[in-house]
């Protein structure tokens, strides 16, 4: 068993480096962009768009990723359209999490005080610029854990990409299982590698909700 342990933990490492966190990474990028419009847009007055993205956001969250994914690598090439996995992986992981995240951030905006739009288009300020200056940094503090639970979550879902043989961390492990006869051993590492990414994101949103409080004043 320390033998098996010893030959496999660079391989799983590796395929965390190569594929999981780079994955993870480009995939949240993309869905914080899907989400800030999503969001935008839902709390605009343009009903149109809002019905448009409320229609992206219910499919999204109401069919299961792994169902998303076979539809966009699998489904897609019968009618011409045909992407690797990385390309369908990042796709599909970045459009389901932006409709979460975009409830996040959605639900953030409308939880700050109308009174504060108010006050300043009375200065005469727009509404972008009211969003910009205004909403957007008190709403990014409201949303952050949420936000980050939304990337602890991709962590994880990443392992789903091995379903359309992406070679990340979860498919490395089911290989080195199979070779190994040792499926509990390899199944109990990959779950502590994710563990330990999980908990080292937990730690990062702690510092950050600790530095965007910093000039809140509490009641005392």
């Amino acid at each position: 068993m320390g033998q098996i342990i010893a030959e496999s933990w660079w391989p799983l490492l590796w395929a965390a480096i190569e594929v999981t966190i780079p994955l993870t990474i480009i995939s949240f990028i993309f869905a914080l962009i899907i989400a800030i419009i999503t969001a935008v847009v839902r709390t605009s007055n343009v009903k149109f768009l809002r019905w448009l993205f409320g229609i992206y956001v219910w499919i999204f969250r109401g069919t299961p990723l792994l169902v998303q994914l076979f539809i966009v690598f699998y489904g897609l090439p019968s009618i011409g359209v045909k992407l690797d996995s990385w390309t369908a992986s990042i796709i599909t992981l970045a459009l389901n999490t932006g409709a979460y995240a975009s409830e996040s951030i959605r639900s953030a905006i409308n939880s700050i005080d109308v009174g504060q739009w108010d006050a300043a288009e009375s200065l005469g300020m727009s509404r972008t610029k009211t969003m910009y200056r205004i909403i957007a940094p008190q709403a990014f503090r409201v949303a952050l854990p949420t936000l980050a639970n939304s990337l602890i979550s991709l962590v994880k879902d990443t392992s789903l990409a091995s379903s359309i043989t992406l070679v990340e961390m979860f498919l490395t492990s089911q290989r080195i299982a199979a070779r190994t006869y040792e499926p509990l051993l390899m199944y109990s590492m990959i779950a502590l590698y994710y563990l330990v990414i999980s908990t080292l994101l937990t730690g990062l949103q702690q510092y950050l909700e600790t530095r965007s409080s910093r000039f809140v004043r509490k009641d005392r």
